[in-house]
């Protein structure tokens, strides 16, 4: 099976009791259909979902969100994703100071060649700052 699918069907499966209902096909089919305007869904088709033998699409899957009360992104991609964008958010925003933000302004202002430029040039010192790296001695110690 697909880890994808699988992972999936863990978060509605806990959703779906987490709002206060039996984690079954009948039930999913049930609630599931009462709210969705389009073409139902099958038994067998809600039962792939929870067995993690496949994803519905995305218009299902904000139907589901939104009777399990629970964020589109956590039941799509789960909390995990969301932490870790958080994480480096605050990276991002602990890191750089006054100066930095000036430069990044100034990059965003040039010309799309310029940029090129200018990102090539980061890439070169990055890896001759890594290649420096694996030649020196340790000397923090």
């Amino acid at each position: 099976m697909n880890k994808k699918h699988e992972e999936f069907a863990e978060r509605l499966r806990a959703a779906i009791e987490k709002a206060g209902y039996k984690a079954e096909a009948a039930v999913l089919e049930r609630e599931f259909n009462q709210r969705y305007f389009g073409r139902g869904v099958t038994l067998h088709g809600v039962n792939k979902w929870l067995k993690g033998q496949s994803i519905p699409r995305l218009d299902k899957i904000e139907v589901l969100a939104d009777w399990l009360k629970i964020p589109l992104d956590e039941l799509t991609f789960g909390l995990e994703i969301k932490q870790q964008i958080q994480e480096k958010q605050a990276r991002w925003d602990e890191g750089i100071g006054y100066q930095e933000r000036e430069i990044f302004e100034a990059f965003l202002a040039l010309s799309t060649p310029h940029r090129k430029t200018v990102r090539e040039v980061i890439q070169a010192l990055t890896k001759a700052q890594a290649l420096d790296a694996t030649r020196l001695p340790n000397t923090r110690d």
